[in-house]
């Protein structure tokens, strides 16, 4: 039987090992934890910002660093105050609610026609162009 430590996959003690090796990261359990509280909080937060013909989207979620990454769609990509909702409102609530968020990156989505996007909702419309 071969004991060559270095060619095994289990950590040595019982603490838990993130991706990287660092031990004292989250298990598995713990980061299926913090996803689903984050996707909960995004969901409440769908419709006040769907009431004015826009929507919140997660593009991605680091659980062990806390980075947290959204994208205002519809209406919200032409309305004057999307930075503030990403601020004020989404940010602000997910580090209020989530202590292991660090982090809120967020834009809109510049797809959108701003023609399109302004008869989506009731925001503060400014052309983009």
């Amino acid at each position: 039987m071969d004991t060559d430590s270095s060619t095994t996959t289990e950590p040595v003690d019982d603490a838990p090992v993130d991706v990287d090796g660092a031990p004292g990261a989250l298990t598995d359990e713990e980061r299926g934890a913090r996803l689903t509280a984050l996707t909960a909080i995004i969901e409440l937060m769908r419709p006040a910002v769907q009431a004015d013909g826009g929507d919140l989207a997660l593009l991605s979620a680091d659980v062990v660093t806390g980075v947290i990454e959204v994208q205002l769609q519809g209406a919200c990509s032409s309305c004057a105050v999307s930075s503030s909702t990403l601020q004020g409102g989404v940010e602000r609530i997910l580090r209020d609610r989530l202590d292991w968020v660090t982090e809120v990156q967020g834009g809109v989505d510049e797809s959108v026609d701003p023609f399109v996007s302004e008869s989506m909702g009731r925001g503060g419309y400014v052309p983009s162009f």
